[in-house]
């Protein structure tokens, strides 16, 4: 009887870590450094799905016979790329430009193994309120902004950046779980038949995400 491989999360995100879990699959979290600089005249869509093949890819030389799970998140306002901040005033920059405008957040997901790799992409919009500039560096002043594409958390408690959404809630935080379930399943795992309602727990939002497809505009393969 052979066994069943080992699930690994290529990230040090502790919000993956907290969506994985919904899908009621055992894994472990082993994450990755990949050079995640975007290349000349590489467009957002090519490039998110770039990091997120290549960082699995990384993982499954570290671990062949597992099957690999790897994400990357990216916000695009007016066609630029808005990274993880490097520095404070940059976070206050960015949180400024996205003040009362509307942006995008893709987040891709790769699934590799035994040397197949599988990946798909979710696309969400995103609102953001008319926050003070007080508010911003509050926000900015407790560190939180400093990890996060676009310099922000959807879901985080006290500054509540977005007025409001439209697509997967959690793929805003980090993982398109409707995806991820989906790839999952192409090399076969199978999630817990209620993993939507445990998502929905943990966003505190029942999205698109809970139907139990997968509807981002990509998905390799078909």
């Amino acid at each position: 009887m052979s066994s069943v491989p080992v699930l690994i999360l290529a990230s040090a995100s502790p919000r993956r870590r907290q969506l994985l879990v919904a899908l009621g699959l055992p894994f472990r979290v082993d994450a990755v450094d990949i050079d995640e600089g975007q290349l000349p005249g590489e467009s957002p869509l090519a490039y998110v799905l770039r990091l997120a093949r290549a960082k699995a890819q990384a993982a499954a030389r570290k671990h062949p016979h597992a099957i690999i799970l790897a994400a990357d998140t990216i916000v695009v306002h007016r066609g630029e790329v808005l990274g993880k901040p490097s520095s404070s005033e940059e976070a206050r920059t960015m949180l400024r430009r996205l003040r009362g405008a509307s942006h995008h957040v893709m987040t891709a997901v790769a699934v590799a193994h035994e040397g197949d790799l599988h990946t798909g992409l979710e696309l969400s919009r995103v609102v953001m309120r008319s926050y003070s500039d007080k508010e911003i560096n509050a926000y900015v002043d407790s560190g939180e902004p400093m990890d996060k594409a676009g310099a922000y958390a959807i879901q985080d408690p006290r500054f509540r950046p977005v007025a409001r959404w439209e697509g997967c809630f959690a793929s805003i935080m980090g993982l398109p779980l409707g995806v991820a379930a989906d790839l999952l399943r192409r090399v076969g795992l199978e999630p817990e038949p209620y993993w939507s309602q445990r998502c929905a727990v943990i966003t505190g939002h029942n999205c698109r995400c809970h139907l139990g497809r997968r509807e981002g505009p990509l998905v390799d393969g078909e």
